[in-house]
């Protein structure tokens, strides 16, 4: 699986160059399947959904030209035969993860049998925001909303560093560099703080950094 973290989606050239690369043919050529299960955490998350859907979320994901798309609910999935999905995933070029609740999405991906199944996908793993942060060992409590049965901050741990995204945007005053120097002294490995014009390609645990904008990596 190779892995696309964004924060704010395919937002400038750069990024969408690389999610080209890394899928090795057209968009118009490649199959997606979308998730938004982390939006439905939040105030208005049903409306968030319908906007990421038909991309109108302002950060494009399913709006890029697509063969095709589906849309995969996880919190459907530990109710229906595994016959019914798994296929399908492992057939598609691309997954879509939209943002949201991170610690949500994480038990989900868990509860559904999807985190199992990732680290022996080959396609190409498009995160955005919460999308990207759940591939994370753990978030910080800066980032701590709905809370999992069993407490924490853990999520999925399939990179070794975390995220911080949407660094000083405009609608987030709170995402300050200052606050991700305090986010990132308390994380026990590497942190990214970036903004929607930054993204990180993953590629067989190489790691790099694609952006038109500005990050900051926080060592431990």
């Amino acid at each position: 699986m190779k892995l696309l973290l964004t924060a704010g989606g395919i937002s400038n050239n750069s990024i969408h160059d690389a999610l080209v690369d890394m899928l090795d043919k057209p968009i118009a050529e490649s199959s997606a399947l979308c998730i938004t299960t982390a939006s439905y955490a939040l105030r208005g998350g049903a409306g968030l959904a319908w906007q990421f859907f038909n991309g109108q979320a302002g950060a494009p994901m399913t709006e890029l030209g697509w063969k095709s798309m589906g849309v995969l609910e996880l919190t459907a999935l530990p109710s229906i035969d595994k016959e019914l999905w798994v296929p399908m995933v492992k057939e598609t070029d691309v997954l879509l993860v939209n943002g949201g609740d991170p610690l949500f999405l994480s038990y989900w991906m868990q509860q559904s049998g999807l985190a199992d199944l990732l680290p022996s996908l080959r396609l190409v793993y498009v995160g955005m925001s919460a999308g990207s942060m759940v591939m994370a060992p753990n978030i910080g409590e800066f980032f701590v909303g709905w809370t999992p049965p069993n407490g924490g901050d853990e999520t999925l741990g399939l990179v070794d560093f975390a995220m911080f995204p949407h660094l000083d945007h405009e609608m987030l005053p709170y995402n300050t560099m200052a606050n991700a120097e305090r986010w990132a002294a308390g994380m026990q490995g590497p942190a990214y703080a970036m903004d929607d014009q930054t993204a990180i390609k993953v590629i067989d645990g190489a790691v790099e950094v694609v952006s038109e904008g500005h990050w900051k990596l926080f060592t431990p």
